[in-house]
């Protein structure tokens, strides 16, 4: 145990009492609740890190259609390449004033482990804002290939290593991690097919040029009720209501394999704590709207709204997840 562990500082009831009276007075400030009147006073840009067609840009345009009506103006700019760092670097660099924000996927907490030579830190250069849904991951394959449940998979894989081919939406991403979780999980050997985004992902399961994909729900759900993708299992803990017949990865015997997406907004650190906070409630506000939490919903998300702690908890939990894996696994990205 730490020499200050044991170490407890407890604060006498007037400091307590004379805090809250200091935190009172500070939320009462005309500046800080002026400046959250006023914003915003021009067009807010959502830099989503992926190619359009993906979750990731779904979701977007989605907040981005909800916001305008809330806040005004807001647009979607497609800024796909290197796992997503791309995107994600030039918000870390963009001006902390509010009007260039994140959509985030779960590969954000990845690309630490995988990128060491990154332009930003990720819980150093971006403000958590909201975590705005979770997304179940379903495996899917070409319906030509003779795997129906987890177990034909993990045979077929075993029977020619190297040989079966998964899509992603490039190196980093979500879709890549969870292929690679599966086969530390399962002592497989697939090649990865790297795609801009996850739609052209699907695309290429679709057309043959590879077999499997490790799909976040929204990508893929059109395309498995329609007959063109067939799903083997769910990556999460739990069926998804979107697909209920499709059992888990565990319901089918598979232990040490669980992965699931999110989408998050992001801001410059720095941004203003009044603007960050306008931001989270138009976010909590939105996901009240019935029609807007239907569409999540539509596409098998799960609309959550959650504050800026939130969003920080789950970030550095999954940062040390996805460390652990790339370094036990020696997943490298070139």
């Amino acid at each position: 145990m730490p020499l200050f562990a044991r170490c407890r500082v407890r604060p006498s009831r007037r400091g307590l009492t004379m805090l809250g009276a200091l935190l009172a007075l500070a939320a009462t400030m005309p500046g800080a609740s002026a400046l959250a009147q006023k914003y915003p006073e021009k067009p807010i840009r959502i830099v989503v890190p992926f190619a359009p067609g993906g979750g990731a840009d779904i979701f977007g345009r989605l907040v981005a259609q909800r916001l305008t009506e809330q806040l005004g103006t807001t647009i979607v700019e497609n800024r796909p390449g290197a796992g997503s760092t791309v995107g994600m670097e030039f918000v870390a660099k963009a001006p902390a004033d509010g009007y260039t924000l994140l959509l985030a996927s779960a590969a954000y907490s990845a690309a630490p482990a995988l990128f060491p030579k990154l332009g930003y830190d990720p819980l150093r250069d971006l403000a958590p804002v909201s975590l705005v849904t979770t997304v179940p991951q379903v495996i899917v394959v070409h319906p030509s290939l003779p795997v129906k449940t987890v177990s034909d998979l993990v045979r077929l894989a075993r029977a020619k290593p190297g040989e079966l081919l998964y899509s992603t939406a490039g190196s980093g991403s979500l879709i890549h991690l969870a292929g690679e979780a599966f086969m530390a999980a399962t002592k497989t050997r697939l090649t990865q097919v790297p795609y801009k985004g996850g739609g052209q992902a699907m695309t290429g399961v679709m057309t043959g040029e590879a077999q499997v994909m490790f799909a976040t729900i929204e990508t893929v759900m059109g395309q498995i009720r329609a007959g063109k993708l067939r799903a083997v299992a769910m990556t999460t803990p739990e069926r998804s209501p979107a697909l209920p017949n499709v059992p888990t990865v565990s319901e089918q015997g598979l232990t040490g394999f669980e992965s699931q997406g999110w989408f998050a907004l992001f801001a410059p650190t720095g941004t203003p704590v009044e603007i960050v906070n306008r931001l989270h409630a138009e976010i909590a506000r939105a996901i009240g709207v019935p029609e807007f939490r239907e569409r999540f919903l539509s596409e098998g998300a799960v609309p959550v709204g959650g504050p800026p702690a939130q969003l920080d908890k789950l970030v550095r939990a999954e940062i040390a997840k996805w460390t652990r894996l790339v370094k036990e696994a020696g997943i490298k990205v070139e």
